[in-house]
């Protein structure tokens, strides 16, 4: 019988030297095979008051292991980008593994040394610190993180996660340092985050659904954003996209739709509730000429339906507070209710800019009278959510049983 004691790997047992200096990246990753091939329960360990230089890390599953869980509380570190040597795209990858819990405690757990690569390769890739592939059923917890040379967190094709009190720290003026870039998955949470960038906090790209955001603080940063979508004539489809209890605090932009003209497919079902503003930049935007200066008005676009913004409350940075780009085939049943923007610049009262947009106006300020109240019959868009789904949203508090 295979016994349930959780055994504990230290990655120090292992052979890291722990200084910051010597390559730890073997040590890392023979605790962790030998962690992921136990025969029961098991535990990786980043001991504290430690620093490990990693070089590259790929942490691959399956596991063997019926509960995988990392104990994070040293603190990792990668080389200097004039170090950096062999692949660009990431730095830290977890695939392929079910059920991993990460518990994460005390100071920076992963600093990218990121100041390394912005002064000098501002236009060149510079790697994700940390990308989940393929990973179900994860729970990552109290991960603290700063300076990544490029994206902080990816999320690619995982069904099921949960991110919560995780703290992402980056410069304002830092290039392309998302907080979160979230594609091809579905099922997945953040919560109880703060996440200061210098781009999207959290980017909802294609192939995801069921994504869920609640009480974020985001700033730096250009906000949350769906997208964006469309680029090179792609086909991308997003949907079911929940923001609630979300703060924008000196962002360039707040709740955010972003594609590109000539792409196909969809952004669907989307709503943004109960946000908090502080001197931000296009709090509410749908920009569907991303990227492009001129758009060729017979061009394709994604379909933007079914988007909800409602209790908005707060400052712009500006006078523009809402402003609605949509493209030449128009995006439908917008809804815009109990909104409430004033402009931080006394001087500068908010106001409202829509092109091809379609839907419904409650009470807002500032008012919204040039979006256009004709709808469509036909959409193509499918019209109730699926019932397992709607009661974890009900349990998130997203939405009123």
């Amino acid at each position: 019988m295979v016994g349930t004691q959780n055994i504990f790997h230290n990655v120090i047992d292992y052979g890291a030297h722990n200084d910051g200096k010597s390559d730890d990246s073997q040590a890392i990753l023979s605790a962790w095979q030998r962690m992921c091939g136990a025969e029961g329960p098991a535990t990786l360990v980043i001991p504290s008051g430690k620093i490990f230089l990693v070089t590259r890390l790929k942490l691959k599953g399956p596991c063997k292991a019926p509960s995988v869980r990392i104990k994070f509380v040293g603190k990792i570190v990668p080389p200097a980008m004039d170090a950096w040597a062999g692949d660009r795209s990431s730095w830290i990858v977890i695939s392929y593994v079910n059920g991993l819990k990460i518990d994460a405690s005390g100071g920076i757990n992963i600093d990218g040394y990121g100041s390394t690569w912005w002064e000098k390769c501002r236009g060149c890739q510079r790697p994700t610190v940390l990308r989940f592939h393929a990973c179900n059923g994860l729970f990552v917890n109290s991960l603290r993180m700063t300076n990544s040379p490029g994206a902080h967190i990816s999320v690619n094709g995982c069904d099921g996660a949960r991110f919560s009190q995780i703290n992402i720290n980056a410069p304002q003026d830092s290039p392309n340092t998302d907080g979160f870039d979230i594609a091809s998955s579905k099922n997945i949470l953040i919560e109880d985050s703060t996440i200061g960038t210098g781009d999207d906090c959290i980017a909802i790209n294609g192939g995801s659904s069921y994504i869920y955001a609640t009480r974020v603080v985001c700033g730096p940063g250009h906000g949350i954003s769906i997208g964006s979508l469309g680029k090179n004539k792609s086909h991308e489809i997003v949907e079911e996209v929940y923001v609630r209890n979300c703060s924008f605090i000196g962002t360039t932009n707040g709740a955010r739709i972003k594609t590109w003209p000539g792409g196909s497919g969809y952004a669907r079902k989307i709503t943004f509730e109960q946000i908090k503003l502080r001197e931000t930049q296009n709090p509410i935007i749908i920009d569907q000429n991303y990227g492009i200066k001129s758009p060729n008005p017979t061009d394709k676009a994604v379909k933007v339906t079914e988007v909800t913004y409602r209790g908005f409350d707060g400052t712009s940075a500006d006078g523009k507070a809402i402003d609605l780009k949509c493209s030449t085939s128009g995006c439908f049943n917008i809804t815009l209710d109990q909104i409430h923007i004033l402009s931080s610049q006394p001087s500068k009262p908010t106001y409202a800019s829509c092109k091809n947009a379609h839907g419904t106006v409650g009470y807002t300020v500032p008012k919204v009278s040039c979006l256009s109240k004709c709808i469509p019959t036909t959409l193509g868009v499918s019209g109730s959510s699926d019932p397992s789904q709607m009661k974890e949203l009900e349990a998130l508090g997203f939405v009123s049983p």
